[in-house]
């Protein structure tokens, strides 16, 4: 999701790390998917449905894109500014099809029928909503402005008012730039990411008490998460030493109660020119957002593309 450089310029279980099973392909997928040919769009957030329908951001209009996995383009789905969205950042999809936006500076959660049609808009007060997680029960989402999780309850079809779920105080080190979030799937923990400390967060969203996470053999400090059973991919970017940035997707194995985190493997790197934010799975492999956010010159075509050398 919008990452904090971006923002601030405009003894472990051996576990297996096997690749997911391929989905069945009538045809090869593109490894490049155009969003845009617009200027000035700079997509941040993706999420693709079991069918292969994909969506994705612009966190510079708000605009909403969809697509297909099996076609190199996409087209505009929600219009910029529409409703009110005018930034928009994670996205994600409920079990009844519901596309949930992350509205960034406009501190509002927007959520939309299948069709586009808008079903509710939940405002959290001079909050930058950044990424979001969703239960069966419940959507949360990460604050990057006042270090809070929201949380806006999901009951009936009904969605609930955000309200403050875990704030500053209750982090064992306070957040400086909450970014990431993802749910395992009882629905109960949830890991987030705080890009200002470089550190990993454990919620009980139960007890609703918050943990770091120890890890070792790299930094989770991440922008997108992704979590499959003990499995956590995050979107990584470090200093190049040149005067740009490099950024991965970093792969590590939690232990069973995930309070520890090992990096065990990274994506072949790229660069400020393409400066990915998030990353989504489809099938066998793994998709990520290229923002252009850090670009020194961005320019479309803004892309979506599959993530070289990991799985």
């Amino acid at each position: 999701m919008k990452t904090l450089v971006a923002a601030a310029t405009a003894g472990m279980t051996a576990l297996s790390v096997a690749v997911p099973s391929p989905t069945a392909a009538s045809s090869p997928r593109p490894d490049t998917y155009v969003v845009s040919q617009e200027p000035g769009v700079h997509p941040e957030g993706v999420t693709v449905a079991s069918d292969g329908t994909m969506y994705v951001t612009s966190v510079a209009t708000g605009a909403v894109y969809r697509g297909h996995t099996g076609r190199p383009d996409l087209r505009p789905f929600l219009p910029p500014g529409g409703d009110g969205r005018t930034s928009a950042a994670g996205v994600h999809l409920d079990r009844h099809g519901r596309i949930f936006v992350a509205g960034w500076d406009t501190g509002t959660l927007f959520v939309h029928a299948p069709d586009g049609a808008l079903l509710a808009r939940r405002t959290a007060a001079g909050a930058a909503l950044n990424d979001l997680a969703l239960t069966a029960t419940a959507g949360y989402v990460t604050d990057s402005a006042t270090g809070t999780v929201w949380r806006a309850a999901l009951t009936d079809g009904r969605i609930g008012e955000l309200v403050p779920w875990v704030g500053p105080d209750d982090f064992p080190t306070a957040p400086q730039f909450l970014n990431g979030i993802a749910v395992d799937a009882t629905g109960r923990i949830a890991l987030v990411a705080d890009q200002g400390t470089e550190k990993l967060f454990r919620v009980d969203l139960t007890a609703r008490t918050v943990t770091e996470v120890a890890v070792t053999g790299g930094r989770l400090g991440a922008d997108g998460l992704l979590l499959e059973g003990h499995r956590l991919y995050g979107v990584v970017n470090a200093p190049d030493g040149a005067g740009g940035y490099r950024f991965t997707v970093d792969l590590a194995v939690l232990d069973p109660p995930l309070r520890a985190a090992r990096v065990v493997r990274r994506s072949q790197p790229v660069g400020t020119d393409r400066s990915p934010t998030t990353v989504a799975r489809d099938g066998d492999r793994l998709l990520w957002v290229n923002s252009q956010l850090f670009a020194a010159d961005p320019a479309p075509p803004f892309t979506v593309t599959e993530v070289p050398g990991l799985r």
